[in-house]
């Protein structure tokens, strides 16, 4: 099969290329997928997972891309809850070979059905935006109708899906970024754009919740921000200190199989939207990871 392979770490995109690798196996619990959309992140040349398995031993040369929607084609032993021939989408293992390839063997459990109605290409951008989204509100951010939150980067792509499902869970929605993301911000969601090149952060005032996708400065000024038995929710790295009389939590996003049929049932309504910037074909993946071909909203990669 064809598959994007990285081989060296320090070699960024130029130890990137296109070539034959051998169809993957089913092993317990897996299911093979003919993948015909994949998304990946631009940042997961840095990730230790790309480079080793989950007992620290050297993977490479290995397959990017963590974002998928295909067709289910071999079942492993004892795999249960997809048959053969089954559309799905969802999130490939941090420490297995990724999803830059025709073929690729995920376990069954990281997987949901795609409905019929919703297509490769928007199923393959939604897994990592989407769980995120989700996680950091409701699981760990414990979010309920009425509260205020921050989101900033909200015109991203994980930062437009927390704004919409947030907004659609009653909360009132603050979006920050650049002047540039203001209209698209309000479009997602939010109910409020602060300008972070203009705007005065600290006139928000007090919210429930913080949804920092950024960190950094930013990430350290929110802190300021939580009222009292409110949250910090972060995936840019763990916070700096504690929020005074409040928490703060820093997750890496897990596969969810129930939280991905509560996305798609979302995209299917009309009552979510990813932001898709590029599609473009898997000869041209080593160069969509290519800081000056990214464009505004995800990037995906079509196969099949």
């Amino acid at each position: 099969m064809q598959a994007i392979t990285v081989t060296d770490p320090d070699a960024g995109t130029a130890g990137m290329t296109l070539t034959e690798r051998p169809e993957p196996h089913a092993s317990e619990n897996d299911v093979v997928v003919r993948v015909h959309a994949s998304g990946f992140t631009p940042g997961e040349l840095t990730w230790p997972g790309t480079w080793t398995d989950r007992a620290g031993h050297d993977r490479t040369p290995s397959i990017p891309g963590h974002e998928l929607a295909g067709v289910v084609t071999a079942l492993g032993y004892g795999t249960t809850g997809l048959t053969v021939g089954q559309r799905v989408f969802g999130l490939a293992d941090w420490t297995r070979d990724g999803t830059l390839a025709e073929l690729v063997a995920v376990e069954a459990r990281n997987l949901a059905p795609l409905p019929a109605d919703v297509d490769f290409v928007t199923a393959a951008s939604l897994p990592i935006s989407g769980l995120t989204a989700w996680q950091g509100l409701f699981e760990h951010g414990r979010l309920e109708a009425g509260q205020s939150v921050l989101v900033h980067g909200a015109a991203g792509g994980v930062g437009s899906v927390v704004a919409q499902l947030a907004r659609e869970a009653g909360a009132h929605v603050v979006g920050t970024g650049r002047t540039a993301d203001r209209a698209v911000a309000l479009d997602h969601g939010a109910h409020e754009f602060l300008d972070l090149e203009a705007d005065d952060l600290t006139s928000v005032g007090p919210v429930d919740l913080v949804f920092d996708v950024i960190g950094g400065e930013v990430g350290d000024r929110s802190t300021d921000l939580v009222r009292p038995g409110g949250t910090l929710v972060t995936i840019a790295a763990p916070p700096a200190r504690q929020p005074d009389d409040g928490r703060s939590v820093f997750f890496v996003v897990e596969a969810d199989r129930a939280q991905l049929v509560e996305l798609a049932a979302r995209v299917r309504a009309g009552r979510l939207r990813t932001r898709i910037g590029t599609v473009r074909p898997l000869a041209e993946a080593v160069d969509a990871f290519n800081p000056t071909a990214r464009t505004a909203g995800k990037t995906i990669i079509t196969v099949a």
